[in-house]
């Protein structure tokens, strides 16, 4: 019989490693999130986003999906909570200098949560959207929730709210690496782990936000990296292995992430990975 090898996570006895929180969110605007464009691209497609929309983007971070509706005429505003770094480069793009060309619908981001919109004096939105997907990590369907609350005043009665999940995880090529993130921080139980997204976690959250689903949709997002370092560095500015890191060490969890990108290294190094993603149209009664 074959021994079976026991790993044994400890907890480290120092200081855990510091985050640099302004490298992770370059590494997120830079690497990361323009994996999710074909999902910007399709929503906004679908609801005719335009010179007509007014929209609020929750969770909005460092702007693409923001900066990609205002392109396209529409007025934006974007709401972002505990992630000063990632907001700073939104403003970036969105909130240029004088001698750039501003967003051409306009735009007003807040630091803050929802409710901090009211204060800005801004008319009714008739879209919110939640990019962020949903369905991965402990108690990111609750907050989800909360946020859902505080926007669905802001909105005008029937505006779109667009949520969006992973896909299936046997769609998702990306799964096989966010599952180190679960093996290595369960043995502590360490919450805010990975876990597989399930069929109806955006018709859950609708539901306890009291919003009326309208139809849903699915958008393939690859992700591709010139190489394993960059892949790495863009798939921990998610978040997603945090849990991970406190509980073994960052050395650990980059050794580990690097193993199971292994079979999806082509052979000029670059890695790919097929993804879909999905989204939900609800509607503020």
């Amino acid at each position: 019989m074959t021994p079976t090898l026991v790993r044994q996570n400890l907890p480290h006895a120092g200081p855990k490693p510091r985050v640099d929180l302004r490298a992770r969110a370059r590494d997120w605007s830079e690497i990361q999130e323009r994996m999710l464009v074909p999902l910007y691209e399709a929503v906004h497609e679908r609801l005719a986003v335009g010179s007509g929309t007014r929209l609020l983007g929750l969770g909005c971070g460092s702007g693409l999906a923001l900066l990609m509706a205002a392109s396209r005429g529409a007025a934006v505003t974007g709401v972002d909570a505990g992630r000063a770094e990632r907001l700073a480069l939104a403003r970036d793009r969105l909130l240029p200098r004088a001698w750039a060309a501003p967003a051409p619908g306009g735009a007003h981001l807040v630091d803050g949560s929802p409710r901090d919109v009211r204060h800005a004096r801004v008319p009714a939105f008739g879209l919110v959207t939640a990019f962020e997907p949903i369905g991965c990590l402990a108690g990111d369907a609750e907050d989800l929730v909360g946020l859902l609350a505080e926007a669905a005043p802001l909105a005008e009665r029937g505006a779109s709210v667009v949520l969006a999940g992973w896909g299936p995880p046997e769609r998702c090529a990306t799964s096989s690496v966010l599952r180190v993130a679960t093996k290595l921080a369960e043995p502590l139980r360490s919450p805010g782990g990975w876990r597989p997204a399930r069929r109806d976690d955006l018709e859950e959250v609708a539901q306890r936000a009291g919003l009326v689903p309208d139809g849903s949709g699915r958008v393939a997002c690859p992700f591709g990296y010139a190489d394993a370092d960059s892949a790495l560095r863009g798939l921990l500015s998610t978040g997603l292995f945090d849990a991970a890191i406190g509980a073994t060490d960052q050395a650990q969890v980059d050794k580990e992430v690097k193993e199971a990108l292994h079979p999806h290294q082509r052979a000029d190094g670059t890695v790919w990975m097929p993804n879909v993603f999905r989204y939900l149209i609800a509607r503020v009664p």
